[in-house]
């Protein structure tokens, strides 16, 4: 039995505008909806924790998806708050050392593939896994006054991506150990790794994108359009 913690308190502030970019319109949908679907259709996910801002009036009430429970609690902060949140507003019956999924609110083309991929791998590892992709691009390293100092090797590096699979009680004890030592964690695989552990990378489809620019919604418009041709 599979939950996953979707965090959604954030404001999207890189987006702009005053309507948080996980409720933007798409197809008359608003964005979480299709994150949800990705994940409450495919067959091991259980349930989805969302954790909203506290007054949240744009979450539109989801108890259920796919016949599947939608859960909801007030998040924090920050995303590591948040996250921690779900963890901990979990059912009962979601134990300690079961893992959960988190999946970012704003990333609604997660192929199922990938998921079976992350859940086979992931599950089989004794820390956890992520979905990500190598760097292919050249990476540049740029000097103070915005000229280029250098070419960085890219060999070996990833880019991070959710879905992140981990036990819900030893990402709860990370999370907790970077906020009470207020380190600000950007993903939870970075919290694991402070404790000294090394999370498995599963390579994704590059087309699990996050949305953070109004390019990024158009571009998962195209891909809504090419999906119902």
């Amino acid at each position: 039995m599979i939950w996953a913690v979707v965090p959604a308190a954030g404001r999207g502030a890189r987006f702009g505008g005053e309507l948080p970019k996980q409720y933007l319109d798409v197809g008359g949908r608003p964005l979480i909806a299709y994150t949800l679907d990705a994940l409450l259709s495919h067959p091991s996910v259980h349930g989805v924790m969302v954790v909203i801002a506290e007054n949240d009036r744009f979450w539109r009430g989801m108890d259920a998806v796919a016949g599947k429970p939608v859960l909801t609690c007030s998040g924090g902060a920050e995303r590591a708050d948040s996250v921690l949140a779900g963890l901990n507003a979990l059912p009962d019956d979601v134990r300690a050392d079961e893992f959960v999924l988190v999946h970012d609110a704003a990333r609604p083309n997660l192929a199922h593939a990938d998921l079976d991929r992350l859940l086979d791998l992931g599950c089989g590892d004794p820390v956890g896994a992520i979905l990500a992709a190598p760097v292919r691009d050249t990476l540049k390293r740029a000097g103070d006054d915005g000229g280029i100092d250098r070419t960085e090797p890219r060999e070996r590096l990833w880019r991070a991506y959710t879905p992140q699979l981990f036990r819900r009680m030893q990402l709860s004890r990370a999370l907790a150990a970077a906020q009470a030592a207020g380190v600000a964690i950007t993903d939870e695989s970075m919290a694991m790794e402070r404790q000294g552990l090394r999370p498995l990378l599963v390579e994704g489809r590059e087309d699990n994108f996050k949305i953070t620019t109004p390019a990024d919604l158009a571009r998962f418009e195209f891909v809504l359009s090419q999906r119902h041709r």
